[in-house]
């Protein structure tokens, strides 16, 4: 373990995962990682429907509060759009049709970057704040947390996708040790191949974009139709 910690380490010493361990890690991880994301917007959702029975001085909902029904639900559009497609493209990914899937995955990533846009011009566009009542500062917090997981789900695909443009011509009999690792002194291959990592990949990050449209439906429903 003392060699392990060392600058000098003999990397020969340190053995390679099998891919389906990885595979298993993923399944396991987005299923935990959806699982604490609903309780997080949990408390939004509780929030809401707390202070709006409470309505402290009649000001829940001040008149000039309202938000852009039309940026709101093309918004949220743009984000099931990007799901049921990344389903698609996995379906495409476990047919072996790999053009097909990186097609899907880089229009995923346009329609990812629109939503996020989209809600952005709907805060520059509105005509209150986080101070302009409970409303506004449920609304304001639930979209704003709701863009940072479009932000990391926007990451996590853009990686998967680059991971399978960068490798897509090469064999894994050609990889060059620490490849994937970025890492020269290693005396061997840490992965045998990249590629066998992309579709639970995909998986995982497909069943998170279903996870986390559905909360998108959901608070467009709760801020924008009650």
């Amino acid at each position: 373990m003392t060699d392990l910690a060392q600058e000098t380490s003999n990397y020969s010493v340190v053995e390679r995962e099998p891919p389906e361990i990885m595979q298993r890690n993923l399944f396991v991880a987005a299923r935990l990682w959806a699982s604490s994301t609903l309780f997080f917007f949990f408390a939004f959702l509780f929030s809401y429907f707390y202070l709006r029975s409470l309505n402290n001085h009649g000001l829940w909902k001040p008149k000039h509060v309202d938000p852009s029904q039309t940026l709101g639900a093309l918004s949220t559009l743009a984000v099931v759009v990007t799901a049921v497609l990344l389903r698609w493209a996995l379906a495409n990914r476990r047919a072996d049709n790999r053009r097909a899937w990186r097609q899907k995955g880089g229009i995923s990533i346009v329609l990812l970057i629109v939503a996020i846009a989209l809600q952005i011009a709907e805060w520059a566009t509105q005509s209150f704040g986080p101070t302009d009542g409970a409303y506004a500062s449920v609304y304001l917090g639930w979209t704003g947390m709701e863009v940072v997981f479009l932000i990391g789900l926007l990451y996590w695909l853009e990686t998967t996708l680059a991971t399978s443009l960068r490798y897509r011509k090469v064999f894994p009999a050609q990889f060059e040790p620490g490849e994937a690792a970025g890492d020269p002194d290693r005396a061997a291959p840490d992965i045998e191949d990249p590629l066998s990592l992309v579709p639970p990949a995909l998986e995982a990050l497909s069943f998170f974009a279903l996870f986390l449209a559905g909360i998108v439906v959901v608070s467009w429903v709760v801020l924008y139709l009650l």
